[in-house]
């Protein structure tokens, strides 16, 4: 695996692996919701949120853990940023990147459930400039030795990353840079010109951005593997045009307002900057700002809503989500999703032969813009953010955990790892408290 792949997806492999949040039997679970609301939850991880807290480490993190049928529990510690004096919250606002995905996914079952898209429907029946797309004959080789791609792009492979387009965060030689001269980049990080930062500057809208991505060739043959992509982003497009309005609109007409999701943008307005917390670099063990949310890129409106990477959203915003998806479409006495569309984003969507994200744990499958747990994690759903954030959701049992930082790679620092070691070990105790 490229060692850029790995920076991206490290920061997932210890959460995303949690077998204990999704082998709870049933019959603790009465116990375990009345246990879910004690404030001594997540004693274990309110430790790891404590000890990382402080000059020298961090300014404010924040962690959840919530059940359906209970209030959930945030711990939060800290302030927004080293030089911004506000506590942070379950209201601070967080850059949340590849978090953005499962929102992503979870839009596009909901125009398949219309009837509006169908999984295995071709890409092209929707962009006609993907209809004849080219390989690499040689992984981030050259970009004129191609090979007419063997299957059309499905819906399928956009939302499972099976799809074959590259991701300008991932690949090397000549395609990132050509991803990076057209604009059809992976997001935005900071103003400062730095090229540890550097992704280059989006194009403007998303009808630009997919008819320049449909002039590259793909990496893989479509439905061969799984190799992360800028499937997502691409994804928005194809929502926009299926569905007759701006891709950030139906998100926010059909997901956002239901949800109460009122803290999730893709451009943070500039009346609530003042929640916008600091995103920094970690260099040789140290934190250094690179986006104060006074003065954040954030505020700034994006060349096109990143559908795999674009949104800021807050601890509280985000549990509703979770909490949606745990409790199968529904919210606050509401239907979101139809129990079918949530079922069919929550499976294994991948195509047949094909193997889910290497992590280094069981093996696990993908469904709508997230992560899927097989076996012993079955039932679990979720994915992770480039910054230091994680999001899951267990549909056996409705537990749905969360954790917030703001530092970039999130391999730069042990304290998502040290954080999943706790949060198993207060999984664990609440199952012996509840037995």
């Amino acid at each position: 695996m490229a060692s850029g792949h790995r920076d991206t997806i490290l920061a997932r492999r210890d959460v995303l692996r949690l077998g204990l949040l999704g082998g709870l039997a049933a019959p603790l679970l009465p116990r375990l919701a009345l246990a879910a609301n004690r404030p001594d939850l997540m004693p274990h991880v309110a430790e790891v949120v404590a000890r990382w807290v402080g000059p020298g480490k961090f300014p404010g993190l924040v962690a959840s853990l919530g059940r359906k049928g209970t209030e959930t529990r945030f711990i939060a510690r800290g302030t927004e940023g080293f030089a911004d004096p506000d506590p942070v919250t379950p209201d601070s606002l967080f850059r949340i990147y590849s978090m953005t995905k499962p929102v992503t996914g979870m839009a596009a079952m909901m125009l398949v459930d219309d009837g509006k898209l169908g999984l295995d429907q071709p890409l092209a029946d929707i962009l006609p400039k993907f209809a004849r797309m080219q390989v690499q004959d040689s992984y981030d080789g050259s970009l004129t030795a191609v090979h007419p791609a063997r299957a059309p792009i499905t819906i399928r492979n956009l939302i499972t990353h099976t799809s074959g387009l590259g991701y300008s965060i991932i690949q090397q030689g000549p395609i990132r840079k050509a991803m990076i001269e057209r604009g059809v980049v992976a997001g935005v990080i900071s103003r400062m010109k730095f090229p540890a930062l550097e992704r280059g500057t989006p194009v403007e809208g998303l009808e630009t951005f997919a008819d320049r991505l449909a002039e590259l060739p793909l990496v893989y043959d479509p439905g061969t593997r799984w190799s992360y992509s800028l499937g997502l982003d691409l994804t928005g497009r194809v929502i926009e045009v299926v569905s007759g309005k701006p891709f950030d609109v139906f998100l926010k007409e059909r997901l956002f307002d239901l949800l109460g999701m009122t803290s999730t943008f893709f451009q943070v307005p500039a009346s609530e900057a003042h929640r916008l917390t600091t995103n920094h670099a970690a260099f040789r063990g140290a934190l250094l700002p690179i986006d104060p949310g006074p003065t954040s890129i954030f505020l700034d409106k994006p060349g096109y809503p990143f559908g795999g990477s674009g949104l800021v959203s807050s601890p509280r915003d985000y549990d509703r989500f979770l909490a949606m998806i745990g409790n199968y479409g529904s919210f606050g006495g509401k239907r979101v999703m139809s129990e079918r569309a949530v079922r069919m984003g929550t499976s294994n969507l991948l195509p047949p032969g094909v193997a889910g994200p290497a992590m280094m744990t069981a093996p696990s499958g993908f469904g709508a813009g997230g992560r899927v747990g097989l076996g012993a994690e079955r039932g679990v759903y979720g994915w992770a953010g480039a910054a230091g954030t994680l999001a899951q959701v267990n549909l056996r049992t409705g537990i749905r955990s969360q954790f917030y930082a703001q530092f970039m790679p999130p391999t730069g620092l042990p304290v998502l790892a040290e954080y999943a070691t706790a949060l198993d070990a207060d999984i664990a105790a609440l199952l012996r408290k509840a037995a």
